[in-house]
């Protein structure tokens, strides 16, 4: 079974947090990548869900929002 992996993120992480320079980044394998990000205290990217915590720092992040209507989709699903 294949995974796809979010070459976005992980540069983000690798080359931005982590601040490898890019030929060491290019230069690790997946797991020596995940290691790194794990000493670094990013958890096991890309694995299980969030804590408590990191789902509330998502939802302040990216807040639901409101239709142009309102609230229009509630009165629609109670009729």
């Amino acid at each position: 079974m294949s995974q796809r992996i979010g070459w976005d993120d992980l540069m983000r992480l690798g080359l931005g947090a982590l601040r490898l320079p890019p030929d060491v980044f290019w230069a690790m394998t997946p797991v020596e990548l995940e290691r790194a990000l794990e000493g670094a205290g990013l958890g096991r990217f890309g694995r299980g869900a969030p804590s408590r915590a990191g789902l509330l720092a998502l939802m302040e992040r990216f807040p639901d929002r409101e239709g142009p209507q309102g609230s229009e989709s509630d009165d629609q699903q109670a009729g």
